[in-house]
């Protein structure tokens, strides 16, 4: 690439990306499929995350804990509940319908990650994490990453990435909080849209 002018080492470099995007789902088997409309996603589901804080007391049924300590700063602003500084780590599950999964029974997918809360002033936290599917349905992973400005009434996350039914998938995910009870539990609608799929 020695003697190329720095816009055609970019293009060269799109062009050996592209290519190797293309041979990986072809090694898979799969044909990649790119939405030509933001109203016409190539996949969407809509799936509720059921978020169980420990609380101290709810050992059985908790999905996720504090990974943190909070510190002298935080602490000062979890007085106005904003819990700045706080590391909360989740294995939650999700759901088709708006109700949590009975005892024994599977939901549709798992979330697996994490979030943080990021700002001093209001009530908003950045997360990243995995859907994991194992049912009859789907197979696989979706991976995504967003902040979640908890004010708003909608927010995006981007999906980045996938395994699986989902090989290679990207979009985007609106959330909308759909319900908060206490301190220690809340739901949020998920609406999936990927405009960029291997089928």
């Amino acid at each position: 690439m020695q003697g190329l002018a720095p816009s055609s080492k970019l293009s060269l470099t799109v062009v050996v990306v592209g290519l190797l995007l293309g041979m990986a789902g072809a090694a898979h088997g799969l044909t990649r499929v790119v939405s030509s409309s933001p109203d016409e996603p190539c996949m969407n589901m809509t799936l509720y995350y059921h978020d169980i804080l420990y609380n101290g007391n709810n050992t059985a049924n908790a999905t996720t804990a504090a990974a943190t300590k909070p510190t002298a700063l935080a602490t000062t602003y979890w007085k106005n509940s904003t819990y700045f500084g706080a590391l909360m780590v989740f294995n939650d599950p999700m759901t088709v319908g708006k109700a949590l999964p009975l005892a024994g029974e599977e939901p549709a997918a798992r979330a697996q990650g994490f979030y943080f809360y990021d700002k001093q002033e209001s009530l908003t936290s950045w997360f990243g994490f995995s859907i994991v599917f194992n049912s009859t349905a789907h197979k696989g992973t979706l991976n995504l990453v967003g902040a979640d400005l908890m004010g708003d009434a909608t927010r995006d996350f981007s999906v980045v990435g996938g395994t699986g039914d989902f090989f290679m998938a990207r979009g985007v995910t609106t959330i909308r909080t759909d319900a908060i009870e206490g301190l220690y539990y809340f739901r949020l609608q998920m609406d999936i849209k990927l405009y960029e799929c291997y089928l």
